[in-house]
């Protein structure tokens, strides 16, 4: 069966303070660009990826590069892991957004699945997208292992799915910068091998 390790994107700036970054189309940092050759260098070590597909973002496309670069697979955009649109909070910072939008904030943090962003996504479609990217992975290749660099958003998303997680699930995973998930994927079977593995990144 396919097997899929899953990774997000290295270190850029908006981390902290902690800001809605989404689809702000930002570059990784030298911090995340060392981060993302010590993930490639994790994955040639251990596995032989015969494709890698990455969301649209300058983020997930540099990781993605870097993974490219060390195990010689071929990259490819994938624009279902895109991360999450924030709409009219994208860019701002936690405290910006908790000011103007009190309510929908709090409701964001203890009811996620309730949460449509003003003018931009809900969970849901998040879901629904991130399931599209599985199907398409599952057409395209068996028995193969591949590479898919997303975002926190979007690998929370298709680690609940193959969890049978709901999107209130949410909160319940972390994915921190080049992070390695370990997935094995069928239409009639799947398991979930490792989760948020950073063991190949030095201590920040």
């Amino acid at each position: 069966m396919p097997r899929i390790l899953l990774t997000r994107h290295g270190h850029v700036e908006g981390i902290s303070p902690e800001r809605f970054r989404g689809r702000s189309d930002l570059s990784l940092t030298e911090n995340g660009l060392a981060q993302a050759a010590a993930l490639g260098a994790r994955i040639c070590g251990e596995w032989r990826p015969v494709a890698i597909y990455t969301g649209p973002l300058r983020r997930c496309v540099a990781t993605g590069e870097a993974i490219s670069l060390a195990t010689g697979a071929h990259c490819e955009i994938l624009e279902n892991l895109n991360d999450i649109d924030y709409g009219a909070w994208q860019s701002q910072t936690f405290e910006e957004v908790r000011e103007r939008w009190p309510a929908l904030f709090d409701l964001w943090q203890v009811a996620p699945h309730l949460v449509r962003f003003p003018q931009g996504d809900s969970l849901q479609d998040l879901f629904a997208r991130t399931a599209e990217a599985l199907r398409l992975v599952l057409d395209r290749h068996a028995d193969e292992t591949i590479v898919m660099v997303g975002h926190d958003s979007v690998n929370k998303a298709i680690l609940l799915q193959l969890l049978n997680q709901s999107p209130s699930a949410y909160w319940k995973l972390a994915q921190d910068p080049c992070a390695l998930n370990e997935l094995e994927l069928s239409r009639s079977h799947s398991r979930v091998i490792r989760v948020n593995d950073v063991s190949h990144l030095k201590p920040a």
